[in-house]
């Protein structure tokens, strides 16, 4: 049965929208044989989350057990997806009815292994505002994103908060990337580079605007550049090294979660 992987990295003292992304997740409807796991990661020396998850089903909460920052916990709920495919949901953003399952579809249709759809901006008032998309709609060629994006000062046309992508072209890429900041520009402009994806012409999430949120805070945007030139540096790397991904059959993709027991290794004696 393919399974679709939500996947959202949660922190407690900018959590307190939380409770309705969980009813977002629980409003999901898939088609006849698919299903939706939320795999959620808490950040933080001291979680205080996990009792919002107790009645939501499909929910598979952990807690890091230390300040791991936003990329490490998006990795390590990575490494207990066991979907097909992985959505990206952060924890203060909405998924609007229906939208796990057109994206999802897209990947059915189509030789693809990225897909966004359209977002309006959520402002703390209720009101929704949207904004044009700075791609065509349907197939985007390897390549197309980037480009765009070293022309524009490294600026994406996508907002990676509303990704889906096939898990196993994530993993070959190995995740999101080790920055303080952009990881998940980084991540997509590995993806994008090689292989196709899919710009949804629907409305598929809202993007939540408020004073928490982490790029607004002047640290993250101080880093913002340094994640963005790694980005481009490392989609340029990609290009030259004539990197390929294969399309992967969603159908063998369900695979059970991989076991791993105690290290052998042991500390020396100092």
């Amino acid at each position: 049965m393919p399974v679709v992987s939500i996947i959202t990295a949660a922190y407690a003292p900018s959590a307190q929208f939380l409770g309705e992304t969980a009813l977002s997740v629980a409003a999901q409807e898939m088609p006849d044989g698919w299903s939706v796991e939320w795999i959620v990661q808490e950040d933080g020396e001291q979680p205080e989350l996990s009792r919002l998850f107790d009645d939501v089903p499909n929910a598979r909460y952990e807690a890091n057990g230390g300040q791991l920052g936003l990329a490490v916990t998006r990795n390590l709920a990575l490494s207990r997806a066991t979907g097909g495919l992985v959505q990206v949901l952060d924890h203060d953003d909405l998924l609007l009815p229906g939208a796990t399952a057109l994206l999802a579809s897209r990947f059915v249709e189509n030789q693809i292994h990225w897909a966004v759809g359209q977002a309006d901006d959520l402002m703390p008032d209720g009101a929704r505002l949207s904004y044009p998309s700075a791609l065509g709609f349907g197939i985007v060629a390897a390549g197309v994103a980037n480009d765009w994006a070293a022309e524009r000062n490294g600026n994406w046309p996508i907002h990676c908060a509303g990704l889906m992508m096939r898990t196993e072209s994530v993993r070959v890429l190995g995740g999101w990337a080790g920055l303080p900041a952009e990881d998940d520009i980084s991540l997509f402009a590995a993806l994008s580079e090689v292989t196709d994806g899919y710009c949804e012409e629907s409305m598929t999430w809202l993007y939540r605007q408020h004073a928490t949120q982490t790029y607004r805070s002047e640290a993250w945007r101080s880093r913002s550049a340094v994640g963005r030139r790694a980005a481009l540096q490392r989609a340029r790397a990609m290009r030259s090294a004539r990197v390929q991904i294969g399309a992967v059959s969603l159908e063998r993709e369900s695979a059970p979660d991989v076991e791993v027991g105690r290290s052998i290794k042991t500390p020396r004696q100092l």
